[in-house]
């Protein structure tokens, strides 16, 4: 078991509490994102004990963090709103020059690489525009038509929560799901959590290959949709610019994010 992973299951489960904010970004911060596509892509394999080996603490740590940190994180964007968003923003930018080395994109990118990298960008980017209704009225009873939704739902989060820049929270409120979800764990309501969770876990082992997949035949297509989905959630993430000590506040956080960013970066590479 690699139980330093906690740590990073922690960091992990606390961004997955921000709305636009992704786990997968903080995967590539910590260095620990092939890893992650391997162990859990790898799971229903013959070497299934060693990737358990290091999804079990990863899971621990998530877990952990979302009963832990959920009300102080909500407490921080209700009260300190500017400085925790800039905070994540600083997190989301100090990666990037990682990516671009490991993309070696002075040398690999080419003009359908970089145009891809625009288009993902402001595709990401242009979710800002969408205002779904997190207030919707959730679903309390199944019906096969319900359970197929809420299955896609959880997949379609799952692949989010997987690429870096989307946020899985996020993907849920487009869908309509979130309340949904969120009533689910509230109520402990099995069925809707048992169809949900189906659909997360088909997401995750199917998007883990898929994505491994292109990064080993197309590296230079798929880092380039990935730094552009990066790059475009910084537009998501950015929380306006709020009063003078705001700005101040959120300055400072900010460049904690990059410190932080450039600290495991470095040490990945």
């Amino acid at each position: 078991m690699r139980w330093s992973n906690v740590l990073c299951g922690i960091l992990i489960g606390i961004t997955d509490l921000i709305p636009g904010v992704s786990g997968g970004t903080v995967a590539f911060v910590l260095g620990i994102y092939d890893e992650l596509l391997a162990a859990i892509g790898g799971i229903l394999t013959r070497q299934w004990r060693k990737h358990v080996g290091f999804l079990l603490p990863l899971g621990v740590g998530i877990v952990a963090a979302l009963l832990a940190f959920s009300r102080l994180i909500a407490y921080l964007l209700e009260h300190h709103f500017i400085p925790t968003r800039m905070f994540f923003l600083g997190l989301i930018l100090g990666v990037l020059p990682m990516l671009f080395r490991r993309s070696d994109a002075r040398r690999a990118f080419q003009a359908p690489h970089w145009t891809l990298l625009f288009v993902s960008a402001t595709a990401l980017a242009a979710t800002r525009l969408l205002n779904p209704d997190p207030a919707v009225a959730p679903i309390t009873e199944l019906t096969a038509v319900r359970a197929a939704g809420l299955f896609l739902a959880g997949a379609g989060a799952a692949v989010a929560m997987l690429m870096p820049g989307i946020s899985g929270s996020f993907v849920l409120l487009v869908l309509g799901a979130y309340p949904t979800a969120i009533h689910a764990l509230a109520t402990i309501n099995l069925p809707l959590i048992a169809v949900i969770g189906s659909g997360v876990v088909a997401g995750l082992i199917g998007g883990s290959k898929v994505i491994r997949l292109t990064l080993h035949r197309y590296p230079a297509h798929t880092y380039a949709a990935i730094i552009g989905l990066i790059v475009g959630s910084l537009f998501v993430v950015f929380p306006g610019f709020g009063t003078a000590g705001q700005m101040l506040a959120g300055l400072v956080t900010f460049a904690a994010g990059v410190a932080i960013a450039f600290f495991f970066s470095r040490h990945e590479a």
